[in-house]
Parts: C-alpha cells; sequence; structure tokens
C-alpha cells in the first residue's frame, strides 16, 4: 500500500467517521419515539397513566386538579404535540394528557 493510498484511505475514514456522529447525534422527535405504556416497569413505579383525569388528585403528592405531563417540568419537546419526550422515561415518549408520581411545576 503506498502512502497516497493510505492517506486516501485515512480521509476517507474520517470523513465517513463524522457522518456517522452528525447522522447518531441529531434530535430524536417524539413521533420517533416508542409511547410509554402504563403496564412498563418504570411506567407502573411512577404510578404513569395516560390520562391524568382518571387519577384521584387527593391522592397525588402535590394535590391539584390540573397536574398532567403538558405542564410538568420534565417534559420536553413542543407545547401541543399529544406525544412528547420526557426526563423520566428516556427514550420514550409520553402523553401529554398523562401524570405520573414525579410531577412537578414548571418554573
Amino acid at each position: 500500500m503506498s502512502k497516497i493510498a493510505r492517506r486516501k484511505f485515512i480521509q476517507l475514514s474520517a470523513a465517513a467517521a463524522t457522518g456517522c456522529l452528525a447522522i447518531s447525534g441529531r434530535d430524536a422527535l417524539a413521533d420517533d419515539l416508542p409511547h410509554v405504556s402504563e403496564s412498563d416497569g418504570m411506567a407502573m413505579a411512577m404510578k404513569y397513566t395516560n390520562d391524568a383525569s382518571t387519577v384521584d388528585p387527593a391522592s397525588r403528592t402535590n394535590p391539584a386538579a390540573e397536574q398532567n405531563c403538558a405542564n410538568c417540568a420534565l417534559i420536553q419537546g413542543n407545547d401541543g404535540d399529544a406525544w412528547r419526550p420526557c426526563q423520566i422515561f428516556p427514550g420514550k415518549a409520553v402523553n401529554a394528557k398523562g401524570w405520573c408520581s414525579v410531577w412537578a411545576p414548571k418554573a
């Protein structure tokens, strides 16, 4: 293998590695993420539900009838989206109308 071929190989390898990193580093969209299932082990531990209106406000740590994922400090993504990423469930999307026991008010 000559020096020119080796140099070209290194350049192409560097370009390929950069391309792989750029593609895998893009932000995940909520549409790309699987939805959290209420039967998921983590969801059950956090008392997650897809419909916050089914949870008795008196049973919550911070009782308030208007608690839902859409107004939680831990939700990410765009306001108005039905399913959004959440810091509690990495790699999954929660229902904006949902609720879990980790709910925290937005600052």
